[in-house]
């Protein structure tokens, strides 16, 4: 058996490493090891597939395989950013997203928000704003938690300032939001990239 690890865009939720296990359960001659955002450490028989085709499965189900060092990096940063925002549990009232960034991936924060730049026409704070309003949105929806409640656990100083940052990110209210909104209002986390910015 040959063990390897690979870097795979667009891998950014639970229901992603759950759909990898699966489908790699059903072809011969590679075995799951671990599993993880951007990540998939496996091993395969060299006589029964060839590398390549593991590619080919893994784009089949919409993970494109990454091999360029600097595309693994910025793979990286939005694997950290997504498990920070909705993963962790309350760890963003408590920490610095630039200081979980950079202790995740081993590098200084200030050349991972340069080299993201390079790579998408959003600095590293807006994608993690625009995260971090989706987390929101699902907060609301789920109506769990008063507004106070979410500001504290999405690490904002006040009510105030997360409703200004709302606004300014999705073009409505809160209150506006949480009158009309439904899940059909979350956008996808691998399309949060390509979905309307603002300014």
């Amino acid at each position: 058996m040959i063990y390897v690890e690979l870097q795979l865009a667009n891998m950014v939720s639970r229901s992603c490493l759950r759909l990898v296990k699966l489908y790699f359960s059903n072809i011969d001659g590679v075995e799951i090891r671990s599993v993880r955002l951007g990540n998939a450490s496996i091993e395969y028989q060299f006589d029964k597939i060839h590398p390549r085709q593991i590619e080919v499965h893994f784009e089949r189900i919409g993970f494109k395989v990454i091999k360029e060092e600097n595309d693994q990096i910025v793979e990286k940063i939005k694997a950290a950013a997504i498990e920070l925002i909705h993963w962790s549990n309350n760890t963003n009232s408590l920490i610095r997203n630039s200081d979980y960034i950079s202790e995740k991936i081993g590098l200084p924060y200030t050349k991972l928000s340069k080299l993201f730049s390079e790579h998408y026409s959003i600095t590293l704070e807006k994608f993690i704003i625009l995260l971090k309003m989706e987390k929101v949105k699902t907060m609301l929806l789920e109506k769990n938690y008063s507004l106070s409640e979410i500001s504290y656990y999405m690490g904002y100083s006040s009510v105030n300032y997360l409703s200004s940052q709302f606004k300014k990110a999705t073009g409505q209210t809160v209150s506006k939001f949480k009158k009309a909104a439904s899940r059909e209002d979350l956008i996808p986390l691998d399309e949060v990239l390509t979905s309307q910015v603002f300014a």
